[in-house]
């Protein structure tokens, strides 16, 4: 993001902060790696529950922010719907243990503190006060309208919910699959079916060039005609075929047209893929898109919803990864649960689950002014 935020106080910091992040967090700790007074972008993590150990935790938390480029200071804010506790010595601040141990990491490390802040119900307060006074919650300032970052006033969750389609739009494509499946089982076979769907038969034709396929669908991601979403969901049902939709809908066609040679090199003489291809899935090379990423996304959400239930693990899978690539954890955990809800052993879902339970991150979503929610 190149929108410069100024804060001239810790209220307007706060003000400022979802803007950073994209959402207005919510049980989360965020974490804003600082190049001298610039903050770029922000990394939320939730809250550590009662068996983390917080040691790991910790040592994760500012292990994410040291690898942004350039940083060398951290500021700290804790979200939480947890009260103050209130004694005779007065008010003992949330999640006090872990932010003190979070910023004898950061200093431990080089890093300077910026702010250690926590917002909650009863107002917010500074954890750097050796006797916090709590604020009104009033004070801090409503996020400023950022027209390339668009509305922050959900939480972290704001977003992931799948889009509303009718009964009957799921039936047109479950019919739409079925007709597609039976010209290509034919086709496979050397039949001609007399009683084929016309339009299964022109869609069948899209599959001719994939690669110009993927491409052809981000012009158009909204509206996306039943057959086509058929044939979408046949490729993505297919790991050689939605490999190659993610890897180039995170790049460019030519790359498209690579990975898939590639695959189809590999299914037939066992020829192995060049790394600079597979490694995208990893996330390492490059800088995605963002935009690009977006769009995809917007497509592998409309047709996992549109989906017939057993086809849908594909589609939500591509989300996952998407939303992943996005530096949007969060979202991709909410795609993978409704995979494993379905089919709890999906190779792919399994992959990208275990690499977001070991917080491992695109290494593009390191790099300066990129967001990361984990």
């Amino acid at each position: 993001m190149n929108t410069v935020l100024r804060a001239t106080d810790s209220a307007e910091f706060l003000g400022i902060v979802p803007s950073l992040a994209g959402f207005t967090p919510r049980q989360s700790i965020v974490l804003l790696p600082f190049q001298r007074s610039r903050a770029h972008g922000a990394m939320r993590i939730d809250l550590p529950r009662d068996d983390v150990d917080l040691d790991e935790y910790v040592d994760t938390a500012i292990g994410l922010v040291s690898r942004v480029t350039g940083t060398d200071a951290v500021a700290v804010v804790v979200y939480t719907d947890e009260h103050p506790l209130h004694t005779p010595d007065g008010i003992v601040l949330p999640s006090t243990i872990v932010v003190d141990d979070l910023l004898d990491l950061a200093v431990d490390l080089g890093l300077h503190v910026v702010d250690a802040l926590c917002v909650t119900p009863e107002g917010w307060s500074s954890y750097l006060h050796d006797d916090p006074v709590l604020r009104p919650s009033a004070e801090i300032p409503v996020p400023p309208t950022v027209p390339e970052i668009g509305d922050v006033s959900g939480d972290q969750d704001a977003g992931a919910a799948l889009p509303v389609v009718g009964l009957a739009e799921k039936e047109r494509v479950g019919r739409a699959l079925r007709d597609l499946s039976d010209v290509l089982a034919h086709e496979h076979l050397g039949l001609t079916g007399a009683r084929e769907n016309p339009q299964a038969i022109a869609a069948s034709m899209l599959l001719d060039d994939l690669p110009l396929f993927f491409e052809d669908l981000l012009e158009s991601p909204e509206n996306m005609p039943p057959f086509e979403t058929a044939a979408l969901l046949w490729c993505l049902d297919r790991p050689r075929y939605r490999d190659v939709a993610l890897l180039q809908w995170a790049t460019d066609l030519p790359t498209g047209v690579r990975a898939l040679n590639a695959q189809l090199a590999y299914a037939e003489y066992g020829a192995g893929v060049s790394d600079d291809v597979g490694q995208v899935f990893l996330g390492r090379g490059p800088s995605p898109d963002a935009d690009r990423l977006a769009v995809a996304l917007t497509i592998a959400r409309n047709v996992a919803v549109r989906a017939p239930r057993a086809s849908r693990p594909a589609p939500l899978t591509a989300a996952a990864w998407l939303s992943w690539a996005l530096g949007r954890s969060t979202h991709a955990a909410h795609y993978l649960r409704m995979v494993a809800e379905i089919d709890p052993c999906y190779s792919l879902a399994s992959l990208i689950s275990s690499m977001i339970d070991a917080a491992i991150l695109p290494e593009w979503t390191f790099r300066r002014g990129d967001n990361v929610d984990g």
